[in-house]
This record gives C-alpha cells, sequence and structure tokens, in this order.
C-alpha cells in the first residue's frame, strides 16, 4: 500500500486520460449549445416587422409586374428577379413557422405558415415533418434523405455500376440539380403525397390541401387578371426561388470540411455544428435569405428564430471563425460530390476517381508483392 507522502508527492496531471477528438468536438458542442439557449423563443414586435417588410415589397413587386407583363416582359424579368428573393424570404419565414420559432403562439405559427404555402408551393404540415427528421438524422450516414441533397460516399459510388454513376453524375451537376432538379420538385413532386420519405397517408391531408387552396386561390386571381397574364407573372419567380432555394439547400451541408458519421459515431450536435456551413453573404443577399446562411447555429438550436441569429453569431467568436463559405468559394463547392471517409471530406468526381484509381494500385502492388 502506497504511503501518504507518496501519494502526496504523485502528479495527478500524469495518469489523467487526455480526451479523444471526439471528446473534445461533444464538449465545444455542449459548450455553444449552452449559448444558443439564450437566443431561444419569438419576439413579437421583431416577426411583425419582418412580415411587413416582406409583404409591402413583395406586393409592390407584383403590381409592377402586373403593369408591365403586356409591353415591356423584359422589365417583367427584371422585377421577377428581387421578387424571388422576397419568395425565397417568404420560405424562411415558413420555415421558422414549422419550427415553432417565428411567432410566440403555436397556433399563430401553424396559421401563418399554412397561409404563406400558398406563394411558396411547399404543403406545410408535410414539409415540416419531414423538414425535423432532417434536422434529427443530419450529418447520419444511415439515415440520409430527409431533405437532404443526395450524397454517396466513396465506397457507394465505387460499387456503382457505370449506368449508376451516370445518373448520380447528371443529379449532381450543378445545370441539372437547380434550375431543372429542384424547381420539378417545388412545382410538381410536391403536388403529389407519394415520393416523399414519409408514408403518403402522413402526407394526404397536407399535399391535397395546398392543392385544393391553391386552384381557389390562383383560380380567383387568374379570373381577375387573366389565367396567362398570371402564368408569365408568377412562372419566372417561382422558377428562379426554387432554384435558389435549391442552391441554399445544397451549400447548407455541401461543402469540403462537412461532417458525417455512421450511426454509432454520429453525435446529434457535434453534427449539427461540423456538418452545417456558416455562408458567408453580402448583408443584401443575408437579408432576402433570411439569415439561413447561418447555418451551423440553425441546427445546433432550431428555435432561435431566424431575426435572433445575427445576435447570436455576435456573441460567439467561434462561431463567427466556424465552417466559413463565402459566396465565391461556395461555387466551387457545386463540383463537391462524393464524401470519403477516409480523409473526411468532399470529393470531386476527379479526386473521386482519381483515389479509387490510387486505391485500385495499391491492391494490384499488394497482391503481386
Amino acid at each position: 500500500m502506497p504511503n501518504s507522502e507518496m501519494l502526496a508527492t504523485r502528479d495527478p496531471v500524469e495518469h489523467r486520460a487526455e480526451p479523444s477528438h471526439a471528446d473534445t468536438l461533444k464538449i465545444e458542442a455542449r459548450r455553444l449549445a449552452a449559448h444558443c439557449a439564450k437566443y431561444r423563443g419569438a419576439d413579437l414586435s421583431r416577426a411583425l416587422i419582418q412580415l411587413l417588410t416582406t409583404t409591402v415589397p413583395f406586393l409592390a413587386l407584383l403590381a409592377a409586374m402586373w403593369a408591365t407583363v403586356d409591353h415591356a416582359y423584359w422589365l417583367t424579368i427584371l422585377l421577377a428577379v428581387p421578387a424571388s428573393g422576397l419568395l425565397v424570404r417568404f420560405f424562411i419565414i415558413q420555415h421558422d413557422c414549422g419550427h415553432g420559432s417565428f411567432l410566440p403562439s403555436a397556433r399563430a405559427n401553424d396559421m401563418l405558415g399554412r397561409m404563406i404555402s400558398l406563394l411558396t408551393m411547399t404543403p406545410y404540415g408535410l414539409w415540416r415533418r419531414v423538414h425535423a427528421r432532417h434536422h434529427a438524422t443530419s450529418g447520419n450516414l444511415d439515415r440520409r434523405g430527409y431533405g437532404d441533397i443526395e450524397t454517396l460516399t466513396l465506397a457507394e459510388y465505387r460499387a456503382c455500376s457505370p449506368w449508376q454513376r451516370l445518373r448520380y453524375r447528371i443529379y449532381r451537376h450543378p445545370l441539372f440539380l437547380f434550375p431543372i432538379g429542384v424547381p420539378f420538385f417545388f412545382v410538381v413532386l410536391q403536388r403529389t403525397p407519394w415520393g416523399h420519405p414519409l408514408e403518403p397517408k402522413e402526407g394526404w391531408r397536407s399535399v391535397v390541401g395546398l392543392n385544393i387552396a391553391m386552384i381557389v386561390f390562383y383560380g380567383l386571381l387568374g379570373a381577375a387578371i387573366g389565367f396567362s397574364k398570371l402564368a408569365w407573372i408568377v412562372a419566372p419567380m417561382i422558377l428562379m426561388a426554387s432554384a435558389l432555394g435549391g442552391w441554399l439547400f445544397f451549400i447548407q451541408h455541401q461543402f469540403e470540411d462537412g461532417h458525417w458519421d455512421a450511426s454509432e459515431e454520429w453525435d446529434f450536435q457535434v453534427a449539427a455544428i461540423r456538418g452545417s456551413s456558416y455562408y458567408v453573404l453580402p448583408k443584401p443577399l443575408e437579408w432576402f435569405t433570411g439569415n439561413i446562411g447561418l447555418h451551423h447555429i440553425h441546427h445546433l438550436n432550431s428555435v432561435i428564430p431566424n431575426y435572433r441569429l445575427h445576435d447570436c453569431l455576435a456573441a460567439s467568436p467561434e462561431f463567427q471563425a466556424m465552417n466559413r463559405v463565402t459566396l465565391w468559394e461556395s461555387f466551387k463547392c457545386a463540383r463537391l460530390a462524393v464524401w470519403d471517409e477516409a480523409q473526411r471530406r468532399l470529393l470531386t468526381f476527379r479526386e473521386a476517381h482519381a483515389t479509387m484509381a490510387a486505391d485500385a494500385a495499391g491492391i494490384r502492388a499488394s497482391a503481386s508483392g
């Protein structure tokens, strides 16, 4: 038995196990989660101001588009650009309503979210459920598919047939994904209760209810101003807004130093802050996109309304320095497509094929040796 003198002189530090990298990330995530908790909760006055500053210019732009659609359609298209930005801003408000964070009342959030869904064409109830699962599974390799851009691991891509690789490369190509794939999803696929990661019965009421409401709403508008005129006004605005929204969905999780883990290593809070970007946008674009670029904060605490995200960011140097992706850098991210679990980063297709070739050469060399 060691005597008391020996115990007194022994350095306790030398026997203390150093925390692993995974443990360090969890400690960091818990600390930042505690910081975020200070900013949760709705502020009615700020919410109403945001709703007013979005609705008034949106209605003014629609009026200007209606006034120019017959004799200066080029001007209508130009006006559709800021109008589509405001439509994205409306979507962010609907998104906050789905999280129950925009207004103090749960009932008011749901009512407002369903009203805005007439403009965004996104079934509020179905989207809310799918998006909640997205938050609960983001960065989990074993539970992909809830509100995600489809992303294969290098092992999965290697196992694909040539046809499957071609299909995946087409799907991930920016000229398909944003101007075609995402608008098709928003305008067409969201009109049916099938093709979603939930059972059709879970989305039936939400989807069909919105479809009926849209028929009535746009039917009355078309009867008032003419269906052809309505289509020429709404179509470019919806297409631009959905493409922009798709780009935001993409860049929020598709950056080189992202974060994915299998279920056994996956941690919700670590995945939230390490697998979500801080999209550093110019102030006007940040305004139009409702601060959703501060996505690492949003994923760590989804009940912080968008109008309080900057307050949370300003008080945390760690958040300000984490996962920064500038506007210019984000364009380069469009080439990323395959998650390499060994290197723990997203690869371009060229890098993925080079890595597969190097691995194959290494295997051949080992076999011959």
